[in-house]
């Protein structure tokens, strides 16, 4: 007897359906980033979709809504190395968040919308000085490659102050010159060989060296009012700063010109002792008495190739230069409208500047509040930010505050930007862990027991 016919339904739609969901799962969007650490209630939440509770391992995407409760607080690590403790009672939303490695067109956004957080930011915010930002409704954060702490405050943050028995410490500018006026790119160096880019009101310490490429140029607005313009191709780095605005005739401003050339003007330092600045290159030594002028360096005075066109050319415009020789103790006294070139073949005196493609410095203008503070109470309400490391731009409707390793910054409700006098002891006594911490939890624990462990950094 024959089995009854066997009825075999089409595979090409169960098929075509397969692949569908296949290519669906595959054009997803990848996750922007993930929950390393969490303690207390916090929920992550996507347009339309439900919350999603808190928890190490749980993908974050663009548009995901962050809250933490009273208590709570979350580590979240982005998908470009970046890493956030989100304080409790916050709300931070992922607003944009774009990230292939090497892209050009990498960016982050994020709104803190209450609370705060603390940042190590990563490979967005190093790429372009303008790819990664924090809007809040008080100002937004420019971050340029930054370790930073944000804090929307209303009442509650004088509060935190108020039961901290430690003295407020000085809001200090470290750097010794900040950049206005840039156009193109930028580097600086440090001691330690660490290369960054500089935009405006970027920080220049002692011992960077600043380089500018062809078609660059940028002024350096010193602490001590004075200002070097670089023009381009040039390598100029500070060697020695020194600057208490009580006693500037102690201060020091000692800088070489390695190669290139710049517009110098000289500033309270050398009012007060004039015997305390110095320009060096290879050639000779530059001693500028409260004055202006501009130097190029380029042939030997560079270390590199040049006929007895190149060298070293000093013009004074303003006051007095002298020059002395390396290896050679004479001096010579350049008066305004006086020059000398020394190149190979010898020395001769020249009755025009050299060609610089850039501003006289004097003729600059220094933004007001680039390194001044003000009094502004931990009890304030608005945006406030401290910088561990890097630079922070602080911009609001009405104002622009930048920010460098080390300083504080507040930006009010009305728009008004400050540095404080010190640094908000709810920001410099902070005891929520950094996003780099090696043991969150420990960290947490030990702080609600109000002790500090030792290798703690601020």
């Amino acid at each position: 007897m024959l089995a009854p016919p066997v009825h075999i339904r089409p595979l090409a739609p169960i098929a075509m359906g397969v692949c569908l969901l296949l290519l669906s799962l595959g054009t997803q969007a990848q996750p922007a980033g993930e929950v390393e650490f969490s303690r207390g209630v916090g929920f992550a939440q996507s347009p339309g979709q439900s919350p999603r509770t808190l928890g190490k391992g749980l993908p974050l995407q663009e548009g995901d809504r962050l809250t933490t409760a009273d208590g709570a607080s979350a580590i979240i690590k982005m998908a470009d190395g970046t890493r956030m403790t989100v304080r409790p009672n916050s709300e931070i939303v992922v607003q944009q968040y774009r990230f292939k490695e090497n892209a050009p067109d990498n960016s982050m956004l994020m709104q803190l919308l209450r609370g705060g957080f603390r940042a190590v930011t990563g490979l967005i915010s190093k790429s372009s000085p303008s790819a990664a930002r924090v809007q809040t409704n008080t100002a937004t954060i420019g971050i340029r490659g930054t370790d930073f702490d944000a804090r929307i405050c209303a009442k509650d943050c004088g509060a935190e102050s108020a039961k901290v028995p430690d003295s407020a410490r000085p809001n200090a500018v470290l750097a010794s010159a900040k950049v206005v006026a840039a156009q193109g790119v930028i580097n600086a160096v440090d001691s330690q060989g660490k290369r960054r880019q500089l935009v405006d009101g970027g920080s220049v310490y002692p011992g960077d060296l600043v380089e500018t490429g062809n078609g660059t140029r940028a002024v350096l607005a010193f602490r001590d009012d004075s200002r070097i313009t670089l023009g381009a191709a040039t390598k100029f780095r500070v060697d020695n700063f020194v600057y208490d605005e009580k006693n500037a005739g102690e201060g020091r401003f000692l800088v070489s010109l390695l190669r290139g050339s710049v517009r110098a003007l000289t500033g309270l330092i050398a009012k007060a002792n004039n015997r305390n600045v110095g320009f060096s290159t290879a050639t000779a030594t530059i001693g500028i008495r409260g004055s202006g002028g501009d130097i190029t360096c380029t042939g030997a005075c560079a270390g590199e190739p040049g006929g007895d066109d190149s060298g070293l050319t000093v013009f004074t415009w303003l006051g007095s230069f002298t020059v002395s020789q390396s290896g050679q103790n004479a001096l010579q006294v350049l008066q305004a409208g006086q020059g000398l070139f020394i190149s190979p073949s010898g020395i001769r005196a020249i009755a025009s500047p050299p060609p610089i493609d850039g501003p006289r410095p004097d003729q600059v203008n220094v933004p007001d509040k680039l390194f001044s503070s003000n009094n502004v109470s931990d009890n304030e309400e608005g945006l406030f930010v401290f910088v561990r490391d890097g630079h922070i731009e602080i911009a609001t409707k009405d104002d622009i505050l930048q920010l460098g390793r080390g300083e504080a910054g507040f930006a009010g409700n009305d728009g008004n930007t400050a540095r404080p006098t010190t640094i908000p002891k709810f920001l410099d006594f902070d005891k929520l862990p950094l996003p780099n911490s090696k043991n969150p939890l420990l960290v947490s624990v030990l702080a609600d027991a109000g002790i500090k462990p030792s290798n703690q950094c601020k």
